[in-house]
C-alpha cells in the first residue's frame, strides 16, 4: 500500500487478497479454483491462484452499455446468461430492440475474446468446485451479477466473490441477495466514487497480458 492507502497496483492487491482467502482454509485444496474476469481481474486473479495453489481460468462478461453512452450499464452478459439494471431501462426507455441488438453485439465480443485469451482450449468444469471469482473492484457490481448468474446453472459447489476494494453498498447487496456464498473485500471505502481511485497504477490490462498470465500458471501447474 502506498502513503495514500492505496493499492500500489494490481499485482499487490492480489497477493493481499490471496492472503486474505488463505485464513479462509481456501489454500492448497483440490476442489478450489480461482475465475478472474478479464481483463483488469487477471493479473489479480493471477497472484490469488499463486497464493492459493489453485487453477486460474477466466470467465469473461461483457458490460451492457446504453447506446450513445456506453459507459452507462444497463446490464451485463456472461456466457448465455444476461442481468438487466431496470433502473436504467426504466429511465431512458430502452425497448426490447435496442437491448437485444446491444446484447447480440456483446455475445458476438465475448465469443472472440474467449478464443483469444483460451484459444482450443476448453472452460475449466465447475461442477462441484469452490469457485473464488476475481475482480480488480466493484463499483455497481453488474458484472459480477452476471458471472454469478451464469456460474449458478454449472453446479458449482460454492461462489464466492473475491475483490480487493468495492463500494460497501454493492458488497452488502450481494450477500444480501444470495448471489454468492461468501464476498471478500479488503476495503470499502467511503465515499468510495470509482476502483481506480484506490490504486496507485491503474493502468490498462491487455490482451497479451491475459495471455501470458494465463500460459505461465498453466505451465508452473
Amino acid at each position: 500500500m502506498d502513503e495514500l492507502g492505496r493499492f500500489r497496483d494490481r499485482r499487490e492487491a492480489g497477493v493481499r487478497l490471496g492472503e486474505a482467502l488463505r485464513e479462509r482454509g481456501l489454500a492448497e485444496r483440490d476442489d478450489v479454483l480461482v475465475l478472474a474476469l478479464p481483463r483488469g481481474g487477471v493479473p489479480v486473479g493471477a497472484e490469488v491462484a499463486r497464493v492459493l495453489g489453485a487453477p486460474l481460468d477466466v470467465l469473461v462478461v461483457r458490460k451492457l452499455g446504453v447506446p450513445g453512452q456506453e459507459e452507462l450499464a444497463m446490464g451485463a452478459i456472461a456466457g448465455g446468461a444476461v442481468v438487466r439494471n431496470e433502473e436504467v431501462l426504466r429511465s431512458l426507455d430502452i425497448d426490447a430492440a435496442e437491448l437485444a441488438e446491444v446484447v447480440r453485439r456483446e455475445a458476438d465480443e465475448l465469443r472472440r475474446r474467449e478464443r483469444v485469451y483460451r484459444g482450443a482450449r476448453a472452460a475449466v468444469d465447475v461442477s462441484e468446485k469452490e469457485v473464488v471469482l476475481v475482480d480488480d473492484g466493484l463499483a455497481t457490481g453488474s458484472t459480477m451479477r452476471a458471472a454469478l448468474k451464469c456460474l449458478k446453472t454449472q453446479n458449482p459447489r460454492a461462489l464466492v466473490v473475491a475483490v480487493p476494494v468495492a463500494a460497501a453498498s454493492t458488497c452488502a447487496e450481494l450477500r444480501g441477495e444470495g448471489d454468492a456464498d461468501a464476498c471478500v473485500c479488503l476495503m470499502t471505502p467511503e465515499p468510495f466514487r470509482a476502483v481506480g481511485l484506490w490504486y496507485a497504477d491503474f493502468g490498462q490490462t491487455t490482451d497479451d497480458e491475459v495471455r501470458e498470465l494465463l500460459g505461465a500458471l498453466r505451465e508452473s501447474g
